[in-house]
């Protein structure tokens, strides 16, 4: 089990090339499956270009994620 501590400095864009690249998936590979569940068009230039201009929802990034096996999880910081 993989825990990424995510903070304001790092970039989404960043974080979820390396995750993809991590599992051997490809960003078509990735579009592939969620096309397969959501029954809609998904390209990888229209997600490349959301994670490139950030305007990507975060409910698509949690979709990337799960298809990955990942999760979001918010922890509270220590004081």
């Amino acid at each position: 089990m993989s825990i990424i501590i995510y903070n304001v400095k790092m970039d989404v864009r960043n974080e979820i090339k390396s995750l993809i690249a991590k599992k051997a998936f490809t960003l078509k590979k990735v579009c592939d499956i969620l096309e397969n569940a959501k029954k809609e068009k998904i390209s990888p230039n229209n997600i490349t270009n959301k994670l490139r201009r950030k305007t990507i929802k975060f409910v698509e990034v949690e979709q990337i994620l799960d298809v990955l096996g990942y999760h979001i999880e918010f922890v509270e910081n220590q004081k």
